[in-house]
């Protein structure tokens, strides 16, 4: 997945041509934040409601946004901010982690208009639209300046559907499975080795398509198949010995032979930085942070937002899927031409992230749905329709026609609606479970 997306030589995101993008009608798909600016104004004011629970913090604000697209949701969000002025005033910095070049330049137009990037040390720089703010773009988020005095609000759309994934199936043991096959060579199990006698988690590879052969005379049917395959691993590899042991969940489907997972360890990492940003980590006895890991802080501060999709609570498996011009097809067919992107296992970022961190808690996930109409997307089109009316210009009409489909789209929540299928979740400080943020359940605080 790495490879096909995000490779400079012939990566989908990374190499496409700045005359067409993957995004629109006109793409290969339509996001959230590009089917109205509803979606992105709500984001912004989810975090106006954090900000405020949070004790409405004078300075030290800092924007994060992982995988941000054309830009359009910073945008909305931004303009959002800008109206209100505590807030607005308070924050310092904004960050966006992008990998492609193209869509870096993309989301400059959008956010800083003519103004030129700056170089500044691990990324480029330029002043916003919006009062002169300055936006950093870094290809990793592990070059964003991590200070522990700082409030950092994190969101991230569609990211992590297109983090690499790998695949695991549990195979039933055969007579002849005497003998681990391991990458330093073979390792004979003792008379009573229970992986002799227990089914074995073996990796899922993409391999080349095997052509027709003497063994197999028949040509392939379908002149347009795909060039690569999904195949079962001959033997154990490193991660099949080590991923699928690190959550109880994975475990517990060993048993059953069959049984698929898939897993983003990429995922996971993000996850925890996300946590251990807002929530600070320190060495505990018998841990392995790395100095980067650590972070003193002084009280936990800030959220992540993550909206994606993937299962409520059930991991997910054999959902690898191919996306070009609106239509389902091989992840395996023209590399680098085809989005790729897999479910999001929402349980384990929230293992990832509470594992990480203890000054965090995780909400969600819930319904994306639900989490509109709870920060008032409702509300929100009946003003724009109100002002619209005010106006009485020539096709007004048309366009709160617009307004409301694009709502009905966003929060439908039948069938494969993307009010349904798309899910919402939040890293806050932790509370003791006294206070849920807006849109899990709970409602606006103002602390200050």
């Amino acid at each position: 997945m790495r490879q096909c997306l995000t490779s400079p030589d012939g990566g989908y995101y990374t190499t496409r041509s700045t005359s067409k993008d993957q995004f629109g009608a006109s793409g290969d798909f339509v996001t959230s934040p590009e089917i109205s600016q509803i979606f992105g104004e709500l984001v912004g004011i989810w975090m106006v409601t954090e900000w405020l629970a949070q004790g409405r913090k004078k300075e030290g604000v800092q924007i994060i946004e992982v995988g941000p697209g054309r830009g359009t949701l910073m945008d909305d969000m931004l303009r959002t901010v800008a109206n209100f002025r505590g807030l607005a005033s308070a924050v310092e910095q904004v960050y966006v982690v992008e990998a492609s070049p193209t869509l870096r330049e993309t989301q400059k137009q959008l956010l800083c208009g003519k103004e030129p990037f700056e170089e500044v040390k691990d990324g480029v720089r330029c002043k916003s639209k919006y009062q002169g703010l300055p936006i950093t773009w870094y290809e990793d988020i592990r070059f964003v300046p991590n200070e522990p005095s700082k409030t950092p609000f994190i969101f991230a759309h569609e990211f992590f559907d297109a983090l690499p994934i790998h695949a695991f199936q549990s195979v039933a043991p055969t007579p002849s499975d005497t003998v681990l096959t391991t990458p330093t060579g073979p390792l004979p199990f003792s008379k009573n080795a229970s992986q002799a006698r227990n089914a074995q988690w073996r990796e899922l590879l993409v391999s080349p398509t095997p052509p027709p052969s003497i063994l197999n005379p028949k040509p392939i049917a379908d002149p347009r198949s795909p060039d690569f395959q999904l195949s079962i691993a001959k033997a154990s590899t490193p991660p099949s010995l080590l991923l699928p042991t690190l959550s109880a969940r994975y475990r517990a489907l060993q048993a059953k032979a069959g049984s698929v997972v898939e897993i983003s360890p990429e995922s996971h990492s993000y996850a925890a930085e996300f946590a251990r940003r807002i929530g600070g980590a320190l060495p505990t006895k018998g841990s392995s942070l790395t100095a980067h890991e650590q972070v003193m802080k002084p009280e936990p501060s800030g959220a992540a937002l993550i909206l994606d999709y993937g299962p409520l609570d059930t991991i997910p498996a054999n959902t690898l899927r191919g996306i070009r011009s609106h239509k389902r097809m091989s992840p395996f067919s023209s590399p680098g031409l085809v989005d790729l992107s897999a479910d999001v296992d929402f349980t384990a970022l929230a293992e990832a992230a509470i594992g990480a961190s203890e000054g965090i808690e995780v909400h969600g996930p819930v319904e994306q749905g639900f989490w509109l109409e709870s920060v008032g997307i409702r509300e929100r089109a009946q003003i724009l329709s109100r002002a619209m009316d005010k106006e009485a210009k020539e096709g007004n009409e048309e366009k709160k026609r617009h307004i409301q489909q694009s709502v009905d789209r966003l929060i439908e929540r039948g069938g494969g609606g993307m009010g349904r299928i798309y899910k919402a979740m939040a890293i806050v400080p932790e509370a003791g479970g006294k206070r849920r943020p807006v849109g899990f359940g709970g409602s606006v605080q103002n602390t200050a």
